[in-house]
């Protein structure tokens, strides 16, 4: 029975020179996995292009699986990130105005890196890419819960935890199958205008 390699990282990163060690190893892993392909992401190659030895890379990474887990956290928050923020600055607007801003901040999110989020989507199981991402999901999921309660006198469905998940599941599964698979709607507003027009009808019924 093979045993399963570790995605967990060796040690993390305490001083300012091991985060800006970290931070080239992951630079260099997106690079080469964007430019060359998931194969040619060895670690002595992510080593030589970060400009590190190899034992460097390891002293933070114990395998290839633990930093494509590494990667794959550090873009889910960079997208949560970005969705955090226009959800709290849309906390008092409402629905016609907030929904809107919500997607186009949902589809610039996973436009950040396209080509990286395809072959992170492609190569990591999606077990493990849940596991990345259920921190950042869940935060967004309370922010998410706190804003529709603010106008739930407004929104028809009455189950508030299940109107947050097929919310949320709706926008990330729409704008993650446009990046990947029509990237040119990521920028036509047409599609940011449709994706807005089903939400405020399944909120609203109007």
């Amino acid at each position: 029975m093979l045993r399963k390699r570790s995605t967990i990282p060796r040690k993390l990163p305490q001083q300012d020179r091991s985060r800006l060690t970290v931070e080239a190893i992951l630079e260099a892993t997106a690079h080469i996995l964007t430019e060359e392909g998931y194969d040619k992401a060895t670690t002595n190659h992510i080593a030589e292009r970060a400009g590190i030895s190899i034992g460097s890379l390891y002293q933070y990474f114990p395998n290839k699986e633990s930093l494509m887990a590494a990667l794959m956290e550090q873009h889910s928050n960079e997208i949560a990130a970005l969705v955090e923020s226009k959800l709290q600055d849309l906390f008092d607007a409402p629905l016609e105005i907030a929904i809107p801003e919500l997607v186009r901040a949902v589809i610039a999110a996973h436009a950040i890196n396209p080509r990286l989020h395809q072959v992170l989507n492609e190569e990591i199981p999606r077990s493990e890419r849940l596991q990345q991402m259920q921190k950042a999901d869940e935060h967004i999921a309370k922010l998410l819960g706190a804003y529709l309660r603010r106008w739930s006198d407004r929104i028809h469905p009455q189950n508030l935890e299940m109107t947050v998940f097929i919310l949320s599941r709706t926008v990330e599964s729409l704008c993650h199958s446009a990046v990947i698979e029509h990237p040119s709607f990521v920028s036509n507003s047409q599609f940011e205008q449709e994706v807005s027009n089903l939400l405020l009808l399944y909120l609203t019924r109007a």
